[in-house]
C-alpha cells in the first residue's frame, strides 16, 4: 500500500530527541529517512539499555531509517552529504548553535542552492535574540519557560515526568515541515524553518501566560489538582486507590453529589453551589467529597462514575498502563529483537500502516556509500 510521503527523500543531521522524533514521523508516513550519526553514533544509543540492549529513546524514535556514519570534519564524508542532499527534498538539523553552519551544512547555504529544498533547524532558543547561542535540554527549557512553575505540588516544583519540551518540538516541526510540502506541491519552492524548544513549550504555556498577565492570577501548583475547575483532581477510595474526578458544569456536580457521594444536600451548600465558590473553598469541598468516597471500595466508586456519567480516570501504574484494555501496540523490529511498542495516535481508517525496524549503528554504511559514492571518487577506499 502506497503512503502519503512514499518517493520523499530526508536526510537528518539528528541527535536526542526533537529532531529524530519529526524525522520518525516522516519515516512512518512513507519518506526514506537517512540518519546521519557521528562515528560513534548518536548519543540517544546509550541513555539506557532497556530495549532489548537497545535505548529506549532510541528504539521508540528511530524506526525505518537507514544509519549512517559520518565524520564531518573528514572531506570525503562532507563530499558524500553533500552528495545525498543534491537528491534531498528535507534537511533537519538540531545540532548545536552554529554546528551545522560551522561544517559547511547551514540551512542557508543549502537553500541558495536548491530553493526547492525544504530545511528545518531545531535549536534551544531559536535562531535570533540574546540565547541563541545557549545550549539547552529538555529540563532546562522546562525550567526556563515557567512549565515547571506550574507543574508539581504547592511546596516545590516539578519536571513533567516525560521529555515534554523535546516532544512539542519534534511535533511542531513536522507539522510545519508538512505545510512547507502542501505549498511546495503547488510553487515548487521549499522553505526555511526554525522551531526551537522554548518557543514551542511558550506556545502550551499561553494559558497561565494569559491568566497572570490578563487576569492578575498566576495559577497555584496544585499536584493532581485543576486550578480552574472544582472538583477536579485525585481522591482515594478505602484501599487507597486514586481516582481523578473531573466535574465540568452544576448539572454534573449535582449528579455527583447524589448519585456517586449520596450526599445531594452538598451540591446546595453556598461554599459549593458554584465552580467559582467551589475554587475558593476547595479545601473544604476536597474533604468532604474525600470523606465520602473513602468509605468506597475502588470498584463502587467506578461503578458509580459510569452509572452517572461523570469523567475519571484511575491513577494508573505503568504495570497498569500495559494492561490497558485501550491500548494499540505495534511491533518494531530492533537490533535486539521485535519489541511491542505502544501505537502512534493517528489512525487512517482502512490503512493498515507498516513501520520500519531500528537500524543498528553504521547499518548503511555500505550501501549508503556506494549510491551517493560522489563522482570521480568511484573505487576509492
Amino acid at each position: 500500500m502506497r503512503r502519503p510521503l512514499d518517493g520523499l527523500l530526508v536526510v537528518s543531521l539528528e541527535q536526542a530527541v526533537a529532531a529524530p522524533y519529526a524525522s520518525c514521523r516522516l519515516a512512518d508516513a512513507g519518506a526514506r529517512v537517512i540518519k546521519l550519526e557521528r562515528p560513534e553514533g548518536d548519543f540517544c544509543r546509550r541513555y539506557d539499555d532497556f530495549a532489548k540492549g537497545a535505548s529506549s529513546y532510541f528504539v521508540w524514535l528511530n524506526r525505518g531509517k537507514e544509519s549512517c556514519r559520518v565524520d564531518l570534519t573528514d572531506a570525503a564524508d562532507r563530499a558524500l552529504v553533500q552528495a545525498m542532499l543534491a537528491k534531498a527534498d528535507i534537511y533537519i538539523q538540531n545540532l548545536g548553535p552554529g554546528a551545522a553552519e560551522r561544517l559547511g551544512f547551514g540551512s542557508a547555504r543549502l537553500r541558495a542552492e536548491r530553493t526547492c529544498l525544504i530545511t528545518c533547524d531545531i535549536s534551544g532558543y531559536g535562531d535570533d535574540g540574546p540565547y541563541r547561542a545557549r545550549k539547552a535540554y529538555d529540563l532546562l527549557v522546562q525550567a526556563e519557560s515557567g512549565l515547571a512553575e506550574v507543574t508539581g505540588p504547592p511546596e516545590q516544583a516539578s519536571r513533567v515526568g516525560v521529555s515534554v519540551c523535546d516532544i512539542a518540538t519534534g511535533m511542531h516541526a513536522y507539522e510545519a515541515i508538512l505545510e512547507a510540502l502542501l505549498a511546495r506541491a503547488s510553487t515548487g519552492e521549499g522553505a526555511a524553518i526554525q522551531v526551537s524548544l522554548f518557543h514551542s513549550m511558550a506556545d502550551w504555556m499561553n494559558v497561565p501566560y494569559v491568566q497572570h498577565a490578563y487576569g492578575g492570577k498566576t495559577p497555584a501548583r496544585l499536584g493532581l489538582a485543576h486550578p480552574s475547575v472544582a472538583p477536579y483532581g485525585l481522591f482515594r477510595s478505602a484501599e487507597g486507590a486514586g481516582v481523578l474526578i473531573s466535574i465540568q458544569n452544576e448539572t454534573e456536580w449535582q449528579s455527583f453529589c447524589a448519585g456517586v457521594l449520596d450526599q445531594p444536600a452538598l451540591a446546595g451548600d453556598p461554599r459549593f453551589a458554584r465552580n467559582r465558590a467551589r475554587i475558593e473553598h476547595r479545601a473544604a469541598l476536597d474533604e468532604a467529597v474525600q470523606a465520602s468516597l473513602g468509605r468506597l471500595p475502588q470498584a463502587e466508586i467506578l461503578a458509580r462514575l459510569d452509572r452517572h456519567r461523570i469523567a475519571y480516570g484511575r491513577l494508573s501504574t505503568l504495570a497498569e498502563l500495559g494492561q490497558h484494555p485501550q491500548h494499540r501496540f505495534v511491533t518494531i523490529d530492533s537490533p535486539g529483537g521485535p519489541l511491542e511498542l505502544f501505537a502512534p495516535a493517528a489512525r487512517f481508517a482502512g490503512e493498515e500502516r507498516r513501520f520500519g525496524p531500528v537500524p543498528a549503528l553504521g547499518e548503511h554504511d555500505a550501501a549508503l556509500r556506494a549510491e551517493f559514492q560522489p563522482a570521480g571518487e568511484a573505487g576509492a577506499g
